[in-house]
């Protein structure tokens, strides 16, 4: 919001010119204008000295009545102490122009006055013929002989004019002053410091700051060009902040086009602000970081568009600065200036209807609002009586569509009459075209009807829900339980008295589970359905709940259920043969045996006894002597086998005739008559050989004790047994 400072009327020292159009200095400091104007007005002996700037005052809020010509004022005055003449005034329609149908006209004879009407801006301006000043009350009068038209027969809103003695534009909703400064090439820099180096009648002036959709569009569409205002995110990437004036430092965007605001901004078509676009951020981020008012012919007219600061020096092309916006006002310091003057035309009109519409037949309440006046109502476009007075209207009972009328009268204006049209529709019916039957397992439905009228809505419940789709026919998503879905028909809100609804039943399949069964090659294997009381068809041709399997393959078969669901589902049994174990290799440890095999399957079961088998392979406390591993498949389809020694080897002796572990003994060898252990030195040196008689060593060899050390021994339990090899130590 705009800051208007109302403080009490400073006493001013200045210099009033011959023509008091005030001084816009947009190049050069006030204080050069000053003396530069001054000296030049001395030698014309017109320089005069007041405390004050002139005052100007106007009356006339008035009811514009439509297709009629209305002065725009009823009373103005100019009040200016230091001098009685001026040069122009200036009267612009400043919000609520509408270019091609409002136009102000100088009516009257003003042999000193000429008028110059401009309608892209709305402005009409009048001025001396000869041009030197003329006397106040030469502009009062023609002042009043203004005229407001509009060429539209149903005008609406509201129209105000500013009524201006200096060369600036005033807005009156912001109480503030505006000019277009051309200057073409100009950069934002430039621009700002050139605005902030202006002033107007004491008005300190800065490059344009607009907070409010009246100032954008008066700023933008009204004022003779496009050019800088004082927004930049230089400071920091996508923080649009006004740089200038009383909103100085105010964020008012944050983000590129799909940004937002807080307060007020006018980007163009949503395309705005695009930092140069994609190609140009990726390349220069930050390169147009300066707000600028859209070039017309580029898009929304008063938009704005983000330049570099330079903006597009081709001046052929559409962003080439053609100037910049100055705003006077809000300033601290700034003095209370009325040289502009104000009224306001309210256009008789219409401003809104309402006609409930009618279900079938009844009562609707119409309501209407008028900018001023009274309400009357007819039933005919023209001529007829007045049927009712005042902003509601309650009709008769209907049956069939009917069509009012209101207008608004004031002191003997009326507007056209407003049709206010009353619907009558039928609330509508349903056909079902789709007639549904049970289903097995599960689906998906086309359900379709037809109505008498209006539009089909689809719902999951009886009242209330969610729409699910619209239109005759519904795709319903795919079911596997019970459902209903509800069709509602709405003819312009009229709604079907009850909903249609559409039973789809889902009769469950035989809860089957497919299966792997093993088989043993030759033999055969029972195949089991496990879902007694139903119907089957085996792909065998066979019609019972178990058959023998001969062989392996897939084995497939249909299970109907009783009537009435006479459902089907298909079983598939899969019969196989296991793989057949093969032993690798038997691994002992003094008393763990571990089985090895090629290739290790889970249905595979282990003994070293072939009486008590298990799921590990690995066996503990494994008696001593010549065993055998067995490994068979867990349905005994297969077996495999193969012999191991386990043989209880001491790791050292102490031959120190202590009484423990004087000896070095195999355990268990006397069970072995055949049996032989050759010891050697750790040079391969045959130092002792064992047998069923002579079963242990003392540690000696030639009966000379040997060293402590590690010696090696080969074990053979027979002829046919493999060699066993190893080493232990002598300890002394």
């Amino acid at each position: 919001m705009k800051t208007v400072f109302k403080n009490k009327i400073l006493s001013l020292f200045v210099v009033i010119f011959f023509n008091t159009t005030g001084t816009i200095n947009a190049n050069n400091p006030p204080k050069k204008d000053f003396k530069k104007n001054y000296i030049q007005n001395i030698n014309l002996s017109k320089s005069i000295f007041i405390t004050g700037s002139p005052i100007i005052t106007a009356t006339g809020n008035q009811i514009y009545c439509p297709q009629t010509s209305i002065k725009i004022v009823t009373d103005i005055s100019i009040n200016d102490p230091a001098e009685n003449t001026i040069n122009a005034i200036n009267v612009q329609i400043s919000s609520g122009y509408l270019i091609g149908e409002d136009v102000l006209t100088l009516t009257g004879s003003h042999p000193t006055v000429t008028s110059i009407w401009n309608a892209e801006t709305g402005k009409l301006s009048l001025t001396s013929i000869n041009g030197n000043p003329l006397p106040h009350s030469d502009f009062i009068n023609a002042v009043k002989n203004i005229e407001f038209k509009t060429s539209s027969a149903v005008p609406t809103g509201s129209r105000n004019f500013s009524i201006n003695l200096g060369k600036s534009n005033y807005l009156p909703s912001s109480t503030h002053y505006y000019q277009f400064v051309s200057s073409p090439g100009i950069s934002w820099g430039n621009a700002k410091r050139a605005a902030e180096s202006s002033s107007y009648f004491g008005l300190k002036g800065y490059l344009a700051t607009i907070t409010t959709l009246d100032e954008a569009k008066f700023i933008g569409e009204q004022l003779s060009g496009n050019g800088w205002i004082a927004g930049s995110d230089a400071l920091k990437e996508g923080e649009w902040r006004w740089q200038s004036g009383p909103e100085m430092g105010t964020i008012f965007w944050n983000g590129l086009q799909a940004g937002y605001t807080t307060t007020f901004a006018y980007w163009n078509n949503y395309k705005e602000p695009d930092n140069g676009g994609i190609i140009d951020f990726i390349k220069r981020p930050g390169v147009e970081d300066y707000a600028y008012i859209t070039d017309p012919n580029n898009g929304q007219k008063g938009t704005w568009n983000d330049l570099e600061l330079y903006g597009v020096e081709d001046p052929t092309k559409f962003n080439h600065p053609k100037g910049y916006i100055v705003e006077y006002g809000g300033m601290p310091g700034d003095p209370p200036l009325q040289m502009s003057a104000s009224t306001t035309l309210t256009m008789l009109a219409i401003t809104s209807t309402v006609a409930p519409q009618i279900c079938n037949s009844g009562s609707s309440k119409l309501e209407a609002t008028t900018s001023t006046g009274t309400i009357n109502w007819y039933d005919t476009a023209i001529g007829g009586n007045i049927i009712a007075t005042g902003t509601n209207f309650a009709t008769p009972i209907l049956n069939t569509s009917t069509t009012y009328y209101v207008e608004s009268t004031i002191a003997g204006c009326k507007t056209q009459r407003t049709p206010v049209d009353v619907k009558v529709n039928s609330v509508p019916n349903i056909t079902p075209e789709t007639v549904l039957s049970p289903v097995c397992g599960f689906g998906i439905f086309f359900l379709k009807v037809t109505a008498s009228e209006g539009i089909i809505n689809w719902f999951p419940t009886n009242s209330g829900g969610s729409i699910l789709g619209t239109g005759f026919t519904y795709i319903t998503p795919q079911i596997s339980t019970n459902t209903t879905f509800y069709a509602e028909a709405n003819n312009n809100n009229c709604i079907s008295l009850t909903r249609t609804p559409f039973k789809i039943e889902i009769y469950p399949l035989p809860p089957v589970t497919d299966q792997k069964v093993a088989i043993c090659i030759p033999g055969s294997v029972e195949l089991d359905v496990s879902i007694p009381n139903m119907t089957y068809l085996w792909n065998t041709g066979e019609t019972s709940q178990t058959i023998k399997a001969p062989t392996t393959g897939i084995y497939t078969v249909d299970v109907t259920s009783p009537a009435p669901e006479n459902c089907t589902n298909t079983k598939k049994i899969t019969v196989f043969e296991y793989d057949k174990p093969e032993i690798k290799n038997v691994k002992v440890d003094e008393t763990t045996v571990t089985i090895e095999l090629i290739k290790n399957e889970d249905y595979f079961e282990y003994s070293i006894d072939d009486i008590y088998y298990q799921s590990s392979n690995v066996f503990t406390n494994a008696p001593s002597g010549l065993q055998t591993a067995y490994v068979r498949e867990i349905n005994q389809c297969s077996i495999d086998d193969k012999p191991f020694i386990v043989i209880i080897v001491p790791k050292y002796f102490t031959p120190n005739n202590d009484g423990y572990n004087d000896v070095w003994e195999i355990k268990g060898l006397i069970n072995y008559p055949l049996a032989e252990v050759i010891l050697f030195d750790r040079y391969g040196k045959k130092i002792a050989q064992l047998n069923h008689s002579n079963r242990g060593w003392d540690g000696t060899f030639n009966k000379n004790p040997l060293p402590a050390t590690d010696y090696w021994y080969v074990l053979k339990l027979d002829t046919n047994s493999p060699e066993l090899k190893g080493h232990f130590s002598l300890k002394r």
